[in-house]
C-alpha cells in the first residue's frame, strides 16, 4: 500500500478522487518535460536572434532535451532552494561541453520556466476538461431524448411546487455547461501565453532583443507572445480557478438533485448501481451523485486560497507562488474527476420522472 495521506494518492480513497489522465498532464514527468522544452526553445532563440552562435545554440538545445537527470538531486535542490530550477540548470550544465554551457538558461529566471511550464501543462489539461464537458452535455442530451417528456414534480425550497417535465430539470443541468465552454475560450486568451521577464520581470537583460526572443520561444512552444511579462499578475490563473469551481458547482447541483430524487418515498429517479451499507442490506446509496456535491464544495473551499495567491509582493513572491502550487493542481484534478463522474452517473440513470402513459 502507498503511504500518502492525500486523497488523490491514497491506497483506497484515490479510487473515489483520483484522475490518472489529469495527473499525467500536470504531474512531475509532464512538468519536467515542458521545462526541458522551454530551456531548449530559449537556447535556440538566442541563436536565432544572433546573441549566441546558432550551431552552439542548437547543440545546447539538443543537450537540454536529452541530458540525464537525477530525480533525487532535483528533490534535494527543491528543499534547499524552494524551487526546482536552480538544481535543474545545475544538472543540465554539469555534463555539458564547456562551449555550450553559456547558451543554457543564461538570462532566464526560474519563474520564466516554471510559469511557462504551468501554462503548457494546463493547456493539455484544459483540452481534456473541454472534451469531458462535451461528453457530459451529450449524456444529458441523450437522457432528455429518452425521458424528457415525462412529468416530474417541481420543487422549490425542497417542497412540492408545480408539475414540470424531466426536460425542464435537465435544462438546468445542461445550459450552464454550454456557457462554461464559451467562457473557457475567453479565459484561454488571457491564460495560455508565454512568460518571459528575466530577473525582475523587465526583460532588461536582453535589451532590444527581448521581444524577438519572446516571439521565437512562443513560436517553438506554440504559445501567444505577450509584449510583457505577467509573473506578478496572477489574475488569469485566479480567473481559471473560478472557472474550475463553476464547473464543479454546476455538476454539484446536478448531483444534489439526483441525491434528492433518489430518496425512498420520492423515487423520481432510478440508478443502475449504487453503494452498499455494511449493516443495512436494503441501502442503495447514490455514491457518485454524492461525490459530485463533495467535489463542488472542495473546489469552492480552495477558490478563496487561489484569490489569496493573487497577492504577489513587489517583483516576485515566494509565499503566494507556493500557495498556488499547492491549490491549483488539486482543483484541476477535482474538476477532471467530477466530469468523469458526472458522465458516468448520467449514463447510470435508467428511469426519470413518471413513466410515460401507454
Amino acid at each position: 500500500m502507498t503511504q500518502s495521506a492525500s486523497i488523490f494518492d491514497h491506497s483506497w480513497l484515490s479510487a473515489l478522487f483520483a484522475d490518472a489522465e489529469i495527473d499525467a498532464a500536470l504531474g512531475a514527468d509532464a512538468q519536467l518535460g515542458t521545462m526541458r522544452e522551454i530551456e531548449a526553445a530559449y537556447s535556440r532563440a538566442l541563436g536565432e536572434c544572433g546573441l549566441r552562435d546558432a550551431k552552439l545554440a542548437e547543440r545546447a538545445a539538443q543537450h537540454v532535451l536529452s541530458a540525464e537527470l537525477d530525480e533525487a538531486g532535483l528533490k534535494e535542490g527543491t528543499a534547499r532552494d524552494g524551487l526546482v530550477i536552480p538544481e535543474l540548470v545545475h544538472q543540465l550544465k554539469a555534463d555539458a561541453p564547456d562551449d555550450i554551457k553559456p547558451v543554457i538558461h543564461s538570462g532566464l529566471t526560474s519563474q520564466d520556466v516554471i510559469d511557462t511550464a504551468l501554462v503548457l501543462n494546463l493547456r493539455d489539461a484544459i483540452a481534456i476538461l473541454a472534451d469531458r464537458l462535451q461528453s457530459v452535455s451529450s449524456a444529458i442530451e441523450e437522457l432528455e431524448v429518452t425521458f424528457g417528456e415525462n412529468p416530474l414534480a417541481g420543487r422549490t425550497r425542497m417542497q412540492l411546487a408545480l408539475e414540470i417535465t424531466v426536460s425542464d430539470r435537465l435544462k438546468t443541468w445542461r445550459t450552464p455547461i454550454k456557457t462554461h465552454l464559451k467562457r473557457l475560450a475567453e479565459i484561454e486568451t488571457r491564460l495560455i501565453r508565454l512568460q518571459l521577464g528575466g530577473a525582475v520581470g523587465d526583460r532588461a537583460s536582453w535589451a532590444e532583443h527581448s521581444q524577438q526572443i519572446a516571439d521565437s520561444m512562443a513560436r517553438a512552444l506554440h504559445l501567444p507572445s505577450p509584449g510583457r511579462s505577467w509573473h506578478t499578475d496572477r489574475t488569469a490563473i485566479a480567473e481559471f480557478s473560478g472557472w474550475l469551481s463553476l464547473i464543479t458547482g454546476t455538476l454539484g447541483k446536478m448531483g444534489q438533485d439526483i441525491v434528492l430524487m433518489a430518496q425512498q418515498g420520492v423515487d423520481d429517479i432510478r440508478l443502475k448501481s449504487g453503494g452498499s451499507s455494511s449493516v443495512m442490506p436494503h441501502k442503495h446509496n447514490p455514491v457518485l451523485a454524492e461525490l459530485l456535491v463533495t467535489l463542488a464544495r472542495f473546489n469552492a473551499t480552495l477558490l478563496p486560497g487561489m484569490h489569496h495567491a493573487v497577492v504577489h509582493e513587489q517583483e516576485r513572491s515566494g509565499t503566494a507562488w507556493a500557495l498556488e502550487w499547492m491549490l491549483l493542481p488539486q482543483m484541476v484534478v477535482a474538476t477532471g474527476r467530477a466530469l468523469l463522474v458526472a458522465a458516468e452517473v448520467v449514463r447510470d440513470i435508467t428511469e426519470m420522472g413518471s413513466k410515460p402513459k401507454s
